[in-house]
């Protein structure tokens, strides 16, 4: 039986969806293969759960316990299917997926001789657009042993500015039009947390990394508003295609905000959407007169949360390390402000009662983060909410204690570890490699940890994260043994990541992360039994349908 979709709160939406609105009426889903945690961390097994017409959750058993519960409610037999709880992705850019899905995308290339044919056939195939976009280019992919350069692009594109960002969003790659259209030139100064790199004359060879990325932002054709929704209908419905019914924005501003709450307003919103502002500039300053928004239209948006950077990424070596690198010793990465500008900013945020989750990837970033919890969390009084490190990527060992004794949350993407793993012991050597992608070492002394996918640098498939998280190995099955295998998880740990745990590092987790009365029912039905399946086929697991508040909002045809 196939249930047509049903508003996200059916009293709200009855002149809006007319007939619709008949179908309103408790649900009971039987015959399901289901698992959930429960609030305490038990995996639990259930046949059958009901949904009232708003979408919560009554009951969750049996069949017959639930029948019990729910006299007179229609039903839909999931003909032992598995069923989960909607899945959570707590750091994602979700404008930013949109963005690759609806421009060039690089991510799949394996050498530059391919990418530069992609950037051509795409030059070609798109002759009105003034300036050509993309991203998902990785020279450590491409066995380049250097970034790419501005003269590459102009032999394929030299008539038109294009403008690439790495795969990390982290570096962008420029033409010679694009480079002249920032004014970019060998007096051009770098900018503060960022780098122009630049040949052995001082020229600017084309890649800028991370603040230096902004001088060519800034000239970027501004994005109209016809284009910003296609961008996120795009987004929207690849992440309820994946089986995420919930995702942690990370970094929106006004016109991010406004056309969240449009979209919730008008019932378009199918994925759960826990805004993070990006900065305490102008737009938090806009955005944070009320206060935070703890939640919006049913818990289908909030935006409670903060989102700053401490420094770049380990790719392309912008993350702020204590030591030099490994593979370059004249470097310590970029820290992105002093540790007064970054104290400021962190307690401004505080003070007006957000969430403040910071972006630190090299063990001095992280180092930078914790000594400002450390010193602004008592004047504060802002430990309760919940405040977290965005990727805790590299971290001195010594230092990981303390995100349990402050009381910080490790918001971490397993992909990343086998997605870097090509480069990361590289990076930082033997020792220091001890303390990166440490998920066993922060589970051990208590932490939890937020799991995501910080998509599009990854894909936003949760089951290629519950993958890496189990495995430590890529879609290949490499290495065989796992990449450093004692940082593994178990596979309930690594599903408490992206359910439970992210609720609670998005302070939602009575509404969701678990199939239990009372909460919100958000759930998936896949393919296949994620708990009597080989852990190195996890990634192939399907999405068959996707369910928001009760309402069904994918199912794959």
């Amino acid at each position: 039986m196939r249930l047509r979709q049903i508003p996200l709160q059916c009293s709200m939406f009855l002149a809006a969806f007319g007939a619709a609105a008949a179908a309103c009426a408790t649900t009971v889903i039987d015959n399901a293969n289901g698992y959930t945690l429960n609030n305490k961390g038990d995996l639990v097994q259930f046949a059958s759960f009901a949904f009232d017409d708003n979408g919560r959750l009554i009951a969750v058993g049996s069949g017959a316990e639930v029948a019990a519960k729910a006299p007179g409610a229609r039903h839909v037999d999931m003909k032992g299917r598995t069923v989960l709880p909607g899945l959570i992705d707590a750091h994602g850019h979700v404008f930013g997926l949109g963005g690759v899905l609806t421009q060039l995308d690089l991510s799949a290339t394996t050498s530059l001789a391919k990418a530069l044919k992609a950037i051509g056939d795409y030059a070609r195939a798109n002759p009105k657009h003034a300036w050509l976009l993309g991203r998902g280019w990785n020279q450590e992919n491409w066995k380049l042993g250097r970034f790419p350069t501005a003269a590459e692009l102009d032999g394929v594109v030299g008539e038109r500015p294009v403008w690439l960002q790495r795969v990390d969003g982290h570096a962008g790659w420029a033409n010679s039009r694009a480079l002249a259209a920032a004014g970019i030139t060998r007096d051009t100064l770098d900018p503060v947390g960022g780098k122009i790199m630049r040949d052995a004359n001082g020229n600017p060879t084309g890649v800028l990394v991370d603040a230096a990325k902004e001088l060519v932002n800034k000239v970027v054709p501004q994005q109209t508003e016809a284009e910003a929704r296609n961008v996120l209908d795009q987004a929207l419905a690849q992440l309820a295609r994946v089986g995420l019914t919930s995702v942690h924005d990370a970094g929106i501003g006004v016109a991010e905000d406004k056309l969240y709450r449009d979209y919730a307003d008008h019932g378009k919103l199918t994925v759960r959407v826990y805004g993070m502002i990006g900065g305490t500039g102008a737009d938090f300053d806009q955005l944070s007169k009320d206060g935070p928004l703890k939640s919006y239209a049913n818990d289908i948006y909030a935006l409670r949360a903060v989102k700053l950077y401490s420094d770049g990424a380990l790719g392309s070596r912008g993350a702020a390390l204590i030591a030099p690198y490994s593979d370059e010793p004249s470097s310590h990465g970029l820290l992105f402000q002093s540790d007064a500008q970054i104290d400021a900013m962190m307690t401004k945020a505080m003070k007006k009662g957000y969430q403040v989750n910071v972006h630190a990837i090299g063990d001095a970033g992280n180092r930078q983060v914790l000594n400002v919890y450390q010193k602004e969390l008592g004047p504060t009084g802002s430990s309760a909410q919940r405040h977290r490190i965005e990727h805790a990527q590299v971290v001195a060992l010594e230092d990981i204690p303390r995100f349990k004794s402050l009381g910080i949350i490790p918001s971490m993407q397993p992909t990343h570890a086998t997605s870097d793993k090509n480069m990361a012991e590289q990076r930082v050597g033997s020792e220091r490699i001890k303390g990166a992608y440490a998920w066993r070492t922060f589970l051990h002394q208590g932490s939890r940890i937020a799991c995501g996918s910080d998509f599009p640098v990854e894909s936003p498939n949760p089951f290629f994260g519950i993958h890496a998280a189990v495995t430590r190995q890529d879609a290949h099955g490499q290495p065989i043994a796992g990449w450093y295998p004692e940082q593994e998880m178990s596979l309930k740990e690594a599903l408490r990541c992206f359910t439970l745990d992210a609720a609670y590092a998005g302070h939602q987790e009575n509404a969701l992360g678990s199939l239990e009365p009372g909460k919100w029912a958000d759930f998936i039905v896949i393919d296949r039994d994620l708990f009597k399946m080989p852990a190195y086929d996890i990634h192939q697991t399907g999405v068959l349908e996707t369910w928001v508040a009760g309402r069904q909002v994918y199912k794959k045809k």
